[in-house]
């Protein structure tokens, strides 16, 4: 075996290769229904790294590898959450990220309580709780703020196992009641409306009224009159047929404001209107609003765009909805228009597959250095976020932007899927062969168990308390909350294993976004102080 170990740690390409390769397909397999996933390349880079180290050989995907797999992994998680994560932000940011820092305090004051009951130095102390909150920046921290860096990865090592499969066993638990999510997203669907009001309110305030998002896609006036794209500034007459678009609810609410659903179908008249499917794959058009290409189709064609869809989602295309290149767009228009319509668009496969190196080599580049700027700290000494944090905040930013003058911002979300993916295995392969060697180093020391069961108590600690506040007091449904704890626990195997349970439900990754960069912040703050002591 020690040859064997030796051609790895001689090879460090094809140990990547491999720990991928097999760490998936251990992940794939599935026990009652449930599988590791990604995380399985994780937990196999740690037993292969330690059983080499007790082979006295070390077994090491190189550093850099992993910090651009997490670049990588990173920027793609911000980027596809941009468009919504300011949305939620506003809704119900300030209460949940206040618990976030909570909980890191809270975990750091219970690292301080062991103290007195292992005996253990403050070293050991800071750098337990860097492993059991699986933070490698807060690592640095607690290094650099107690003076021996070695003695704080001693305890980082021991703590770090737990601190992954604690949080994965919280996700697990979260997405059991995943099924009652009420924030699950209703199918975009459509309905003949035969309008009752004699008011004559324009298209533009009858959706005003409504409070609620839905969309006018057609218009008839008679029976058998002409059926045309209506703008805002329209007025409905009584009598009028119209075709509303929105989630269920909404469309139901609608009717019973205008009047009554008609056995009518406009859609099956395409005379006048007909509809398309079309890829949005020139790059003039992404970064726009759904409102900004509107005005296009209408003044040139009498077109409009009434659905979006994105990955597997399919969503109202509402006037403020940012378009992406891979977007699959339903334009609503003349039958004879939709060719035309069709070359302005793109329509061309290219836009599922561009991975945008212009967008994507400048946000990972700014967050890299975003991420290694030093932030001082009030009383001495500084703190950087790590090249985690700083590109994901800038993918973030660069996905709701969409768009600076001629340079796209935001990736095609099929791009940003797999270019994710792949920095996300990257990074499990490095950081599993990094925590093994040390495991098996600090396991031949006499305070493991203590580490051990200080590391268990500060993981349990965050991860029953983001569930129970989070469950209980904002109602956050499972499968957000699933991302949520990944990003509290800024642990990427987390978020793996909930995508890999949820197919990469959209509400994952957004939940991780929203806390991670907060609780980054929180950690290394609290372990630089714990580690000062």
């Amino acid at each position: 075996m020690t040859s064997v170990f030796s051609y790895l740690a001689e090879e460090p390409i094809v140990l990547l290769f491999l720990l991928i390769g097999v760490g998936m397909f251990i992940g794939h397999i599935k026990i009652k229904g449930v599988g590791l996933g990604a995380a399985a390349v994780l937990f196999l880079a740690i037993g292969l790294s330690a059983l080499g180290q007790a082979e006295g050989v070390e077994v090491r995907v190189p550093p850099i590898m992993g910090i651009f797999g997490l670049a990588l992994f990173a920027f793609a998680i911000g980027n596809n959450s941009g468009a919504t994560f300011f949305q939620n932000l506003k809704r119900a940011g300030g209460p949940i990220l206040t618990m976030v820092v909570l909980y890191c305090v809270t975990a750091g004051v219970g690292v301080l309580v062991g103290t007195k009951v292992f005996g253990m130095n403050i070293a050991l102390i800071a750098g337990t709780f860097a492993g059991a909150v699986t933070n490698t920046p807060a690592l640095a921290a607690a290094g650099e703020a107690s003076g021996d860096p070695g003695t704080a990865t001693v305890g980082y090592a021991v703590a770090y196992l737990f601190g992954v499969v604690g949080m994965i066993i919280a996700a697990g638990m979260a997405l059991r009641h995943s099924a009652s999510d009420a924030d699950n997203p209703t199918p975009v669907t459509h309905a003949n409306v035969r309008v009752e009001r004699d008011d004559r309110p324009t298209v533009g305030e009858f959706i005003g009224e409504l409070a609620c998002t839905v969309e006018v896609s057609r218009l008839r006036r008679g029976e058998q009159g002409k059926i045309w794209v209506p703008e805002r500034d329209e007025a409905i007459e009584p009598g009028d047929i119209m075709t509303v678009v929105g989630e269920a609810d909404r469309v139901r609410e609608a009717i019973e404001n205008i009047g009554h659903q008609s056995t009518h179908s406009l859609r099956r008249d395409r005379h006048f209107l007909d509809f398309r499917r079309i890829t949005i794959s020139q790059h003039s058009i992404a970064g726009k609003t759904v409102e900004e290409v509107d005005a296009i189709l209408a003044q040139k064609w009498g077109a409009r765009i009434s659905r979006v869809r994105r990955g597997d989602a399919d969503m109202l295309a509402t006037p403020s909805f940012l378009l992406e290149l891979g977007d699959r767009v339903r334009v609503v228009g003349p039958p004879l228009k939709l060719k035309e319509i069709s070359r302005f668009l793109g329509d061309s496969e290219r836009g599922l597959t561009d991975i945008n190196p212009v967008g994507l080599g400048l946000g990972l580049a700014l967050g890299v250095m975003v991420g290694e700027a030093k932030i001082p700290i009030p009383g001495g000494g500084h703190f950087s976020l790590g090249a985690a944090a700083g590109v994901l905040i800038v993918g973030i930013i660069m996905g709701k932007i969409g768009r600076i003058g001629p340079v796209i911002t935001a990736l095609p979300h099929s791009a940003n899927a797999v270019l994710g993916e792949i920095g996300l295995l990257m990074f499990l392969a490095q950081a599993g062969t990094n925590a093994g060697g040390q495991i098996a180093y600090a396991f031949s020391g006499g305070d493991w168990w203590k580490i051990l069961l200080l590391g268990m108590m500060m993981t349990t600690i965050l991860a029953l308390g983001m569930y129970f506040f989070m469950r209980r007091i904002f109602k956050i449904g499972g499968t957000k909350l699933s991302g949520m704890l990944g990003g509290m626990q800024t642990q990427p195997a987390v978020l793996a294993f909930a995508n890999d349970r949820t197919g990469a439900d959209p509400r994952v990754a957004l939940g991780y976004a929203l806390v991670y960069p907060v609780a980054m912040i929180g950690k290394i703050l609290v372990a630089h102080v714990i580690g000062g002591l």
